[in-house]
């Protein structure tokens, strides 16, 4: 006799270890799917802690990974399949589980979300947050398609995060660098051209239940600006005046009504132009940065567990803001890092909520290009946006570091052929990096 899927069986891919305890304390019993190459084997050990299973597979095998899928649903009468983590072993996760009637949301619906030329296709042409805009199949279109478009313009990968891939080019030796800067890491097609859209950048956080769609809140973004776009801190909630607050409300909800999205967590990112928001782009996830961290700290609303507490069916609300939060990114010059100092004094501090710097002397600090070459962070609270800043400059002057230098091309790693400096250094020195 064949039973009913149990509730309360739940399948997760790529789960992070935090995710896992917190759809158990919610009432899940958790299967998880990792791939080994992505996490140390410490870190998937967390993970299994909280599993009734940990499986392990290439996320780069579709056919594996679908497979695997399906397998542990039939095997363990599983009520739903979430895919929480990186979008780029998304879309085969969900198509899988939508096969399998259980998924949340459809593989369409996610894929409009994830993929930046489908998104900005659906807005285009529901005349939402227009944006002139053109899709490069291959590397090699990006060029004559520019030359057409005319600069300067945003490119970008369309299925990348974490400012990986994307520049503003405004001359041909842009092009250039930005040609040679894919090539380098391997980034493939396809890719979107768009007008460079000026104005303050802000990212959406909502929770969607049964197509219902809640504004956990809006967070300003902080950005290295031109050419690369890095971020480099965020305050939540964003000092916003009503009107504007408003309209990019308004904005997020329609794209997530476009494009069908039913259930969990979306991340979008949106530029406050003269003419009003225009939204960057989307992602099927929670947001980067230990945003669900400034969420928790500002609101006393920890995101993460109410992702399981609304799939369990109860009713989750977001509270008003009580606080101000703020992350700041260090980041270093490029070199070999001697000595640190500070990390404990600044841990100690009341007002901060998380500090995260994994380097030790010996170790090489990388040039930061994107979000996963930044040097660590700090998260403080704040009765104010002004106070918050004057805390995280105070954390990045806490942070101490000694570092040798390499004058060589290729940062990452010394050169001994390049003449090394040493640097003393307090937290971010912008003109060094």
């Amino acid at each position: 006799m064949t039973h009913p899927p149990t509730p309360g069986h739940l399948l997760m891919v790529m789960p992070y270890e935090q995710l896992v305890r917190k759809a158990v304390e919610a009432g899940f019993r958790v299967w998880s799917i990792w791939d080994p190459a992505l996490r140390p084997a410490a870190y998937l050990d967390q993970v299994a802690a909280h599993s009734e299973e940990l499986a392990l597979v290439d996320f780069e095998d579709e056919a594996a990974l679908r497979a695997l899928v399906a397998r542990m649903a039939r095997e363990h009468d599983v009520r739903h399949v979430l895919h929480l983590g990186s979008e780029s072993s998304m879309a085969p996760v969900v198509a899988e589980a939508e096969a399998l009637g259980l998924s949340p949301n459809s593989a369409e619906s996610v894929r409009l979300l994830n993929d930046k030329n489908a998104m900005r296709h659906l807005l285009n042409h529901n005349g939402v947050s227009v944006v002139r805009a053109r899709e490069a199949a291959t590397l090699g279109e990006v060029a004559p398609l520019l030359a057409e478009f005319g600069l300067p313009a945003v490119v970008k990968p369309a299925n990348s995060a974490g400012s990986r891939g994307i520049a503003l080019v405004r001359t041909a030796s842009d092009l250039a660098e930005w040609t040679e800067r894919v090539k380098s890491v391997g980034i493939e097609g396809p890719y979107i051209i768009e007008d460079f859209l000026e104005g303050p950048e802000f990212s959406v956080e909502t929770l969607t239940v049964g197509g219902r769609h809640e504004i956990v809140g809006i967070t300003a973004k902080q950005t290295s600006g031109p050419p690369g776009f890095v971020e480099t801190g965020h305050v939540h909630p964003a000092p916003l005046p009503a009107v504007d607050a408003a309209a990019i409300r308004s904005t997020v909800t329609a794209l997530l009504d476009l494009a069908g999205y039913a259930f969990g967590p979306a991340h979008t990112e949106v530029i406050l132009t003269p003419a009003g928001p225009r939204i960057v782009e989307s992602q099927a996830r929670l947001g980067g940065d230990k945003i669900p961290l400034l969420v928790e700290v500002a609101t006393g609303l920890d995101l993460e567990a109410a992702i399981f507490r609304a799939l369990a069916g109860k009713d989750v609300r977001t509270p008003t803001p009580r606080r101000y939060a703020s992350v700041g990114f260090f980041r270093l010059p490029p070199g070999r890092l001697e000595s640190v100092e500070g990390l404990a004094e600044l841990c100690a501090e009341e007002h901060v909520h998380g500090v995260h710097f994994p380097y030790r002397p010996g170790d090489v600090l990388p040039r930061t290009t994107d979000s996963g070459t930044r040097h660590g962070f700090a998260v403080v609270d704040a009765a104010s946006p002004a106070e918050a800043a004057e805390r995280i400059g105070a954390a990045f002057a806490t942070l101490r570091t000694t570092i040798t230098r390499s004058t060589a091309s290729t940062p990452s790693t010394p050169s001994t052929s390049s003449t090394p400096s040493t640097l003393s250094t307090s937290g971010t020195k912008e003109a060094l990096s």
